[in-house]
């Protein structure tokens, strides 16, 4: 079915908002942050793991899966649901974000996308009806649009060049989705000009899409910068349809953006600092390579019930870790999820009980909150 996105309440003072969106086999509640799943695995984790946080809408990624194990074969084997053994949600990025980061091995055309494999160098065109086609056959529940993405450095003439190209690229995407009962979302580019972002957005919001995302944002910019276009367009974008902030996940910044509308977020964050050993407590940030933690009985976080912390101390964690034990990789992941699982109910929690703003201040007066700047900013407002 297609996705039906309601919001059950709203901070008028930010405009924060909470909601559901509902994809049929599962109805997930916003905001939310979805764990990336890249080639259809979020790392160091079974599904069961995954369930276990409370997950229950995940980003896997075209691009990837295109070259392998390739489309064609995830559809004969039943889909990526089934693929992977996944009964919860799933969102497939279309691969514009990585064909951008492949600038020396693609070529960008009127017709799409020639680039060369990561993987063995083979010569690969991704069109924009190809992508589509990429992300019917993985029979996921919302499919986004392929997009340019400018890169970061690029003048205004480029950007403006690459957002027309984008808006075409957008009109046959939807064409090659036509009746398909998967969502739909379109990307909002604009590099980071506030004007072109808003002429971009009245472009994209005009056409049927199930929902709209902000792309080409934390790609290595200033996160002022970040923050300046998120807090220009994302409560511009439209009521009825969900705003997805794409590649953002810093705890500071999904409270600070939610309070802009943004009702969903994803980030190789939670995973990715998991297996590099810093989790995301309660108390603020720990490293479980600190020595200091060699005899500590205590849990990751006595705020926290997930297996990690239920089961087992910080001096285990530890332990395996600093052993180059996978079992360490799967328990700090497992706490992230978590940790982020619960920030999003918190933060949901507030926007329904009308107390999203002292949730804003006790927040940003925590330990959880990074950087003085930031919080200065958030507690003018």
């Amino acid at each position: 079915m297609k996705p039906t996105f309601t919001i059950l309440a709203s901070d008028p003072a930010t405009g924060a908002r909470a909601g559901v969106l509902d994809l049929g086999r599962v109805k997930v509640e916003t905001p939310v942050l979805m764990p990336v799943g890249t080639y259809g695995a979020v790392k160091a984790l079974s599904p069961e793991d995954v369930e276990s946080t409370g997950t229950k809408l995940i980003l896997a990624n075209t691009y990837h899966l295109f070259l392998r194990p390739g489309h064609k074969l995830i559809s004969a084997l039943g889909g990526l649901h089934r693929f992977m053994g996944w009964d919860g949600g799933l969102l497939t990025d279309s691969g514009g974000f990585q064909v951008f980061s492949l600038a020396k091995l693609r070529k960008i055309t009127e017709d799409g996308v020639s680039f060369r494999s990561h993987v063995d160098g083979s010569e690969q065109f991704l069109s924009p009806e190809a992508a589509m086609e990429a992300q019917r056959a993985f029979g996921s529940d919302i499919a986004m649009v392929l997009d340019e993405c400018p890169p970061p450095d690029a003048d205004r003439a480029y950007i403006e060049k690459s957002m027309r190209l984008t808006t075409r690229w957008a009109g046959r995407c939807l064409e090659a989705m036509a009746g398909s009962d998967q969502g739909c979302f379109g990307i909002v580019q604009g590099g980071f000009h506030e004007n072109l972002r808003l002429a971009h957005l009245d472009e994209i919001a005009s056409m049927p899409f199930d929902g709209l995302a902000l792309g080409g944002l934390s790609v290595g910019e200033d996160r002022g910068i970040t923050g300046r276009i998120v807090e220009s367009v994302a409560p511009r974008m439209p009521e009825d349809r969900p705003r997805y902030l794409m590649g953002v996940g810093m705890p500071e910044d999904l409270v600070r953006y939610s309070g802009h509308g943004v009702d969903m977020f994803d980030c190789v964050v939670p995973t990715r600092n998991a297996r590099n050993g810093q989790v995301f407590t309660s108390a603020g940030r720990l490293n479980v390579r600190n020595a200091s933690l060699a005899e500590d009985g205590g849990p990751l976080d006595p705020a926290c019930g997930c297996a990690a912390c239920r089961r087992f101390s910080r001096a285990y964690v530890r332990h395996v870790f600093m052993s180059n034990e996978i079992l360490a990789h799967r328990l700090l992941t497992l706490h992230n999820l978590a940790y982020f699982r619960d920030l999003m109910r918190r933060v949901r929690g507030a926007i329904i009980g009308g107390r999203y703003g002292a949730f804003v201040r006790e927040f940003t007066e925590g330990p959880e909150a990074r950087g003085q700047v930031w919080r200065t900013e958030l507690k003018s407002r």
